[in-house]
């Protein structure tokens, strides 16, 4: 399939994607696309949000991907009701939103298109603590076994080696096969997608990567997931404390960085990047990107977001094989 389907999944409705993808499809890089968009979610909110924020554009409605069209912004349709034209987060919503998933991952199954882009989900309320993420949702739903996240930026990408747990169940998690098998994902992802053999830093744990304990998690997991990694011919070094690693002198060596835990690395590449940045699933069968932000409550209707993830997203997708 020399050109790509998108199918972006809507998400909350109660959420600022909407004029995120608005402001998007107003850019000379909608009109220059080569791939096909084609929106998962429900006609009649998504106009009403149009209104709200006062967007003047048109949809195609399709109920098939083989009339989908280039440089056209294609919508399938899924059943929601609401009043409003940004609602509060319920089940009815819930249900709006797996239904979204459901229809997209068939469409993906059935090799009628083959990237997934989905807008923030309230996690709390959609997931109810039976995944960490929409991530682990995901490859719940496609029978996919350890799906890694990589926050990427073209200049430094970062994967954190757990995802959205509480700190407290960090060190129980650090484990060596666990590192190894995110870093040959991402080697291989880099290598494969990207055409390029990629500098890989991975930190440590611990402050300064010391600990008091007997036998840190350092020693034990990381050290020793690294040598194995280095046999295998791929670029890995490390443990690097992660307090002065990211200074400049520092990243411009490495293309990836592998984090223990969610804001040691998120936090770090989100200060230097802002919204330059997306979210990438690997080891799913297709490519899955969501945008580096939330739904953003505070800023529902205001029309004043930034669409900087939404165009990076769909900019990566013009050049990624």
């Amino acid at each position: 399939m020399n050109t790509k389907v998108v199918l972006i999944v809507l998400g909350e409705p109660n959420s600022t994607f909407s004029e995120i993808l608005f402001k998007y499809f107003k850019t000379k890089n909608f009109n220059k696309t080569k791939n096909k968009i084609v929106l998962i979610g429900n006609n009649k909110l998504l106009l009403k949000q149009m209104k709200r924020l006062n967007y003047k554009l048109k949809l195609n409605k399709i109920d098939d991907i083989k009339y989908s069209l280039k440089k056209k912004i294609n919508i399938i349709n899924i059943d929601y009701k609401s009043k409003k034209a940004f609602s509060k987060i319920s089940k009815h919503s819930a249900k709006y939103i797996e239904d979204c998933f459901d229809l997209s991952l068939k469409l993906i199954k059935n090799k009628k298109a083959n990237v997934l882009i989905n807008g923030p989900i309230s996690k709390k309320h959609f997931l109810k603590k039976k995944f960490p993420g929409v991530t682990e949702y995901i490859a719940n739903k496609t029978n996919s076994i350890d799906p890694v996240m990589l926050i990427y930026n073209k200049n430094l990408a970062v994967n954190p080696l757990t995802t959205h747990i509480p700190v407290k169940y960090v060190s129980k998690l650090v484990k060596r096969q666990k590192i190894i098998n995110n870093i040959i994902k991402i080697d291989n992802f880099y290598n494969l997608k990207l055409k390029r053999k990629p500098e890989i830093a991975v930190l440590g744990l611990n402050p300064h990567c010391e600990s008091n304990d007997f036998v840190s998690e350092e020693k034990k997991e990381i050290i020793p997931a690294i040598k194995y990694l280095l046999k295998k011919k791929i670029n890995v070094s490390g443990p690097y404390a992660a307090d002065t690693f990211f200074l400049e002198k520092n990243i411009n060596k490495f293309d990836v960085v592998i984090g223990m835990y969610h804001d040691q690395v998120l936090t770090p590449v989100k200060t230097l990047f802002k919204f330059n940045a997306i979210n990438i699933t690997l080891g799913l069968p297709f490519i899955r990107i969501t945008p580096d932000h939330g739904p953003n409550f505070e800023m529902i209707g205001k029309n004043k977001s930034d669409p900087s993830s939404i165009i990076y997203a769909l900019n990566f997708l013009e050049n990624v094989k």
